[in-house]
């Protein structure tokens, strides 16, 4: 692709490219001020490799033409493949496992699989709650993201592969976490080095498959511990993985993409939920009229009984609690953009040459702040997410789980508990910002609040 005619930053150093002003852990935040400054379509160039970045709704909906465009695995996902390999997030579209793996795991998102999964997501949100009551009663602060880590985790292992990680039986960090984050800093490290860099990493590449082997047989473990039980349930991930055939050809998973599988799944669907409840509890906390309204609706659904168990149904009528979520991640998508390639030679906004196979990368956090769709696009607002609302602007203005056919298949799963536990949350607590928290905003591939702290009253 052509880049000459794409806007760039001005002071752009041979070889080196872009890198005045930048850093290497925060390269989301450092292209969100690039496009701020130069417009809806830009381009990054670092070490000699141009990144084009789109930003507007209108290029996006042209992005999101199956047709014309298609997954592209690239910066960050490429990185992640010597541990996910070919599972869902990682795989390319021409791997036949993607579509195979996703033929027989769709059953496990299904309305119904929701309601089957909703008892163990409150058991483990009574976990948490246990934790913060104790807080409650001295007054120190929670550690915000580091509890709904531990959190998700145990809710998707125990969901998603009925694998209990005894999150909450330990005040140190999983060791599956420990591998993970230094897995996934290793990933954003390596977007942007070159090869011969190597060999000045050596240290830094030995952990990195010190990791990828523990988390590996750390999932080995769960497999094992699921054959060993005996059941033959195919109700959760596991299950299917183990005894599902794709409907359409009649294969099954080999036992390196069940792994591949696994790791993916346990990494895609704590990792974003944490970070995103993270983002709702923080701009909670400091738009107190929200946060009230949010409390009101969560005593009106569920009444007085601060110890109540909600129902599943009771979750889907937090309304406003939803879009206290889908606003939070429209500021910080968790997951902070995604590519997509040219299925064959095409113009984009017709204007720019894309060859067959080249791509583009969807900055989410500046595609949901796009000013021809989102007025005061930095101002905290749920209620941009009133049905009415949400009918006026395009579809393709708000895209927090992907586009096309390869977007998150876990959307349903990830959105019902994240309401469960805020719901629980606001229910039982006041939260109070005693540490002036600002916000500061972590990045391993997935964004997060850093550092994030607040205390807690109980109701």
């Amino acid at each position: 692709m052509d880049t000459s005619t794409i806007p760039h930053p001005a002071r752009r150093v041979p070889f080196l490219g872009d890198i005045l002003g930048v850093s290497i852990r925060t390269p989301v935040q450092d292209s969100m001020r690039m496009g701020r400054a130069l417009g809806p379509i830009f381009a990054r160039r670092v070490l000699g490799r141009d990144i084009v970045f789109i930003t507007s709704a209108a290029l996006t909906a042209e992005l999101a033409d199956d047709s014309r465009f298609a997954k592209h695995v690239g910066v960050g996902l490429e990185q992640l493949r010597p541990l996910a390999g070919d599972g869902l997030f990682t795989a390319y579209n021409a791997e036949p496992n993607w579509q195979r793996a996703h033929n027989i795991l769709m059953p496990a998102f299904t309305q119904s699989a929701m309601h089957g999964y909703h008892p163990t997501m409150l058991t483990v949100a009574r976990q948490l709650i246990s934790s913060w009551d104790d807080s409650a009663e001295r007054a120190t602060p929670v550690d915000v993201v580091g509890d709904m880590t531990k959190l998700t985790l145990e809710t998707i292992g125990r969901t998603g592969f009925g694998y209990e990680f005894g999150s909450f039986d330990r005040d140190e960090v999983h060791p599956f976490v420990t591998a993970m984050v230094g897995a996934l800093r290793f990933a954003q490290q390596e977007t942007f080095l070159l090869p011969f860099m190597a060999r000045l990493r050596r240290r830094a590449i030995a952990a990195n498959k010190r990791d990828i082997e523990f988390m590996s047989a750390e999932v080995d473990r769960v497999v094992q511990a699921r054959r060993s039980s005996g059941a033959d349930s195919d109700a959760d991930l596991l299950g299917l993985m183990l005894q599902a055939a794709d409907p359409q050809t009649g294969e099954r998973l080999d036992e390196v993409n069940i792994r591949n599988q696994i790791i993916t799944f346990l990494i895609a669907g704590h990792e974003t939920t944490s970070g995103a409840l993270g983002f709702a509890l923080y701009y909670l906390l400091k738009n107190p009229t929200a946060l009230a309204r949010a409390q009101a609706e969560v005593d009106e659904v569920w009444g007085s009984d601060r110890d109540v168990d909600p129902t599943y149904q009771q979750v889907t009528k937090l309304r406003y609690v939803r879009r206290v979520l889908d606003e939070a991640l429209r500021l910080w998508p968790t997951a902070p953009g995604y590519a997509r390639e040219a299925r064959e030679d095409t113009v984009l906004d017709g204007t720019y040459r894309v060859r067959k196979g080249e791509w583009v990368m969807v900055l989410l956090p500046m595609l949901h702040r796009d000013p021809a769709v989102w007025g005061d696009p930095e101002k905290f607002e749920p209620d941009r997410f009133l049905p009415e609302n949400v009918r006026a602007r395009s579809g393709h203005a708000f895209k927090p789980f992907g586009t096309g056919e390869r977007a998150c298949i876990g959307r349903q799963f990830a959105i019902h508990e994240a309401m469960l536990v805020l719901g629980l949350l606001l229910h039982r607590y006041d939260l109070h910002d005693s540490e002036n928290y600002d916000l500061r905003v972590t990045e391993l591939l997935t964004v997060k609040p850093d550092g994030f702290q607040m205390t807690l009253s109980r109701r």
